[in-house]
């Protein structure tokens, strides 16, 4: 039986004043009561996502994350499905499971030997007669998400079971997770290959803020563009926001329900001559020709890199260059930003060797402009007396296609941003449905 929030806040509207078609409120990147509110509707009675397939590939697996503020274990359960547990003992609160990955039959809590199975049931309490005859195992079993579906390998979960099918979630933003995931010649991905792990001092919406932003990287990332340039010459990496990049054929869309979309592509030309070189990838390159022939090499090369595109699945999922990219709200002032490395099932191993070396990249070199920025707007945006965050850019330029719920915008306008938000009001404008339930 679903269960409402304590405190649920229900009065619906109240968000309208603070999100304008062209600027948003200071307060939403500072008050720990919409940080609150947030933590409830947008990543509580939502769909959230919360790990790949390839990260607990066999019976048993799990892996502990997120889901917003709270802490959940992603089980493999036996007969095949996953389920999501909050990672709490139903005893004394304790967390149940510390480990970021593992295989396990049950979870016993280090507390007071109470035991649960990888579906959330309470299967043993030590010296249970102490409780008494009322007792009822099945009333201690963890809480978990109502709801947990997959799209080709991505696990998503929520806590209310008032939320669209996932693929309908998903919606406009499928071709594109497609094209990101159809690299693989198998169609299937693997994130089995380490992450970059970063906490940053900022509001997470800095992130969604920056996501789809091409006006900012011959700016913030003018260390990285002379550095290639002096190194490499002409026409690597972000080369292509030299400039003035509305006059290529660069573009981004809001998808609608959040998502948003960025394509770097047709800017990009040869994806791997565009990228910087990588430790080992002249031996390697040398080797796919010397296996598989000089033009079979190149195709299999062009794989190697990210496809060009920023895809954002609102509210925490990313795609940058050939990683996934996972956000994590920590508080109003901080949230956890993990980069997962991802390799390509079908093609030759040195392919996805470099695909490795080249998720040491931008995270390293790039990615700390990125951060420094978002921190400083944290610290800009402290101002009591500046009220407002401006997102006008290209309002006047966008192009709506209200039948497909598309909005296509220049590469440097604002269009995502604004796309993102009308879903965070939408989403923040409703009152809370009851979420989650007694296992």
């Amino acid at each position: 039986m679903a269960q409402p929030y304590p405190g649920a806040i229900s009065n619906t509207g109240r968000w309208d004043d603070y999100v304008r078609d062209s600027k948003v409120h200071r307060r939403l990147y500072v008050d720990p009561e919409v940080f609150r509110e947030e933590n409830l509707k947008i990543f509580g009675a939502n769909w959230v996502y919360v790990g790949h397939e390839s990260e607990i590939p066999e019976p048993g697996d799990y892996k502990t994350t997120t889901m917003g503020t709270r802490p959940v274990i992603l089980t493999h359960v036996p007969d095949g499905s996953f389920a999501v547990l909050f990672n709490r003992c139903s005893h004394r609160g304790t967390r149940l499971c510390r480990a970021p990955y593992g295989s396990a039959k049950n979870f016993l809590c280090p507390y007071h030997g109470w035991t649960f199975d990888l579906k959330g049931e309470l299967k043993g309490v030590p010296m249970v007669s102490g409780y008494g005859s009322s007792f009822k195992l099945s009333d201690y079993n963890l809480r978990k998400a109502a709801v947990v579906d997959s799209y080709r390998g991505l696990i998503f979960a929520s806590l209310s079971s008032d939320v669209p099918p996932l693929e309908t979630y998903l919606g406009n933003a499928r071709p594109y997770l497609d094209r990101f995931i159809d690299r693989s010649r198998d169609g299937r991905l693997k994130l089995r290959n380490g992450q970059h792990r970063m906490l940053v001092k900022a509001n997470w919406k800095t992130v969604w803020d920056n996501s789809t932003d091409g006006y900012h990287p011959e700016t913030s990332h003018r260390s990285v563009l002379m550095m290639s340039e002096r190194r490499y010459g002409q026409g690597k990496s972000l080369s292509h926001f030299n400039g003035e990049p509305d006059d290529t054929d660069m573009y981004q869309v809001s998808l609608g329900n959040g998502h948003t979309f960025l394509d770097q592509f047709p800017g990009m030309g040869s994806l791997w001559k565009r990228a910087r070189p990588t430790p080992g990838g002249d031996a390697y390159e040398a080797q796919l020709i010397e296996e598989y022939g000089a033009e079979e090499a190149r195709r299999l090369l062009e794989e190697a890199p990210g496809p060009g595109m920023n895809l954002n699945i609102f509210p925490n999922l990313m795609t940058i260059g050939n990683q996934l990219v996972v956000i994590e709200p920590l508080s109003p002032h901080s949230f956890a930003m993990i980069w997962h490395a991802t390799t390509l099932e079908g093609v030759p191993q040195e392919i996805n060797a470099i695909r490795v070396r080249i998720a040491e990249d931008f995270p390293n070199l790039g990615e700390s402009d990125d951060i420094e920025n978002w921190e400083q707007i944290q610290v800009g945006l402290s101002i009591p007396e500046a009220e407002w965050v401006d997102m006008s850019r290209g309002l006047e330029t966008d192009r709506p296609e209200p039948d497909a719920g598309l909005i296509w915008g220049k590469v440097t306008s604002d269009t995502g941003m604004r796309g993102y938000y009308r879903e965070w009001k939408r989403l923040m404008n409703r009152p809370l449905p009851g979420v989650g339930e007694a296992a």
